[in-house]
């Protein structure tokens, strides 16, 4: 076989501490540097000028640079090198110092010429990937890209065969959506053992679960009316303590309305390793989709997120309803449907006026979404006439009538 076309053999370089020479300071170097940096390499770059970014990373100490052209014996104690400059003389001297010093070296300019090719590299949780497709590298990077984003989002299931702490997770899955789940978010589902859901979850990705996994719908554990939350407490413990990987899915963010610190104490005074991991907030998200900037520009400087599922007058409202109706930005309202009656009437009576425009947006970023318009005045029996059940967001203020429904819709598939 000639030695062009022997393929490569892989191996991973542990250059922690070892001395690294990249004779060049341009955008190729400055795309390879940031890992160099990252496997700890003692790094030095020898070239006359460098781009701002190579030159930041000398001012922070993370290499050291050499502002002067390549010179025989800068590969001396050298254990890798990346030949990257503009200047072809130098390319070739310095690949024949690496030959002659038996350096592994890689070229920019000339793939025929090196020793040794730079895979396309991504990391995720831990595990490197790392393709080399010959002399195709775009193929390269696609399939890194393919195999890492599978990792990330969970559709690539790689199990872990080593012991696995157990736990629980707090995994906030977004507004309904299941492409709004946060990449860690997914990849904690495909590894659970365990994952107990809310009504408001995502739950098109429960069917994506392997067969092993035990989901438990948090509604139907069984419980007293005001023991509900003591016993999703107890159900996330029991699991996690008998080894099992816990996923806790929420709607939303678990720590916005969702008793996410509840249960991180309660886990916690267990002795039970929790990890949260946040989720794209309903207050934002869903407006979004449904063509509603909740800040614009010249119509409001600030928003504020309420929770509606108690009555202004109910004795249990930690809310200032006076002080929200002085308010002159946009209000969004959670879990505020069966109330919305009295607070758009506690609203106009503390000073915000009843043409204020409202949308009531049902089941936001899900294929079941829907808008429907109205004003602090006519909003309570639009919302009855309309038949607007929950899960729906509310928002008031003038960012409503911004954008005339550009990008209304729902979002991801």
């Amino acid at each position: 076989m000639d030695r062009k076309d022997a393929p490569a053999y892989p191996v991973g370089l542990r250059l922690a501490g070892r001395r690294v020479v990249v004779v060049g300071g341009g955008q190729v170097a400055q795309r390879r540097l940031p890992a160099l940096v990252s496997a700890g390499a003692d790094i030095v770059v020898v070239s006359p000028t460098a781009t701002p970014s190579v030159e930041a990373m000398a001012d922070a100490g993370e290499l050291r640079w050499e502002r002067r052209p390549y010179e025989d014996g800068d590969l001396e104690g050298a254990w890798y090198a990346l030949v990257a400059s503009t200047d072809a003389a130098a390319n070739v001297a310095a690949s024949a110092e690496a030959e002659s010093r038996r350096v592994w070296c890689v070229r920019s300019d000339d793939a025929e010429a090196a020793t040794a090719w730079t895979p396309a590299t991504g990391r995720s949780e831990g595990v490197t990937v790392a393709v080399l497709t010959g002399r195709d590298p775009r193929r390269s990077a696609a399939v890194r890209d393919a195999v890492v984003e599978g990792l990330r989002d969970g559709t690539l299931v790689a199990p872990h065969h080593r012991t696995r702490t157990a736990g629980v997770a707090l995994v906030g899955g977004g507004p309904g959506d299941p492409d709004l789940i946060t990449v860690r978010g997914r990849r904690l589902l495909a590894e659970a053992d365990v994952v107990i859901a809310d009504r408001l979850g995502p739950r098109d990705l429960l069917d994506e679960l392997p067969p092993h996994v035990e989901v438990i719908d948090a509604a139907k554990i069984p419980y007293g009316r005001a023991m509900a939350q003591e016993a999703i407490n107890s159900a996330l413990i029991e699991h996690a303590r008998a080894g099992k990987a816990v996923v806790r899915l929420k709607g939303g963010d678990p720590y916005v309305f969702g008793r996410g610190m509840e249960e991180a104490e309660a886990l916690a005074a267990a002795g039970v390793p929790v990890t949260v991991v946040p989720g794209i907030s309903s207050s934002i998200s869903v407006p979004g989709a449904a063509g509603i900037p909740v800040t614009h520009r010249g119509v409001a400087h600030e928003f504020t997120v309420v929770s509606g599922h108690v009555a202004p007058d109910d004795a249990r409202s930690l809310v200032d309803w006076a002080a929200l109706a002085r308010l002159r930005g946009t209000l969004v309202l959670l879990m505020a449907v069966e109330r919305i009656g009295p607070i758009a009437a506690t609203l106009v009576a503390g000073g915000r006026s009843a043409d204020t425009p409202v949308a009531v947006v049902q089941e936001g970023t899900t294929a079941a979404q829907r808008r429907v318009d109205a004003t602090l005045a006519t909003v309570a029996d639009v919302v009855e006439a309309e038949g607007v059940r929950p899960p729906a967001v509310i928002v008031i203020g003038d960012v409503v009538t911004v954008g005339g429904g550009v990008a209304q819709g729902r979002t991801g598939r």
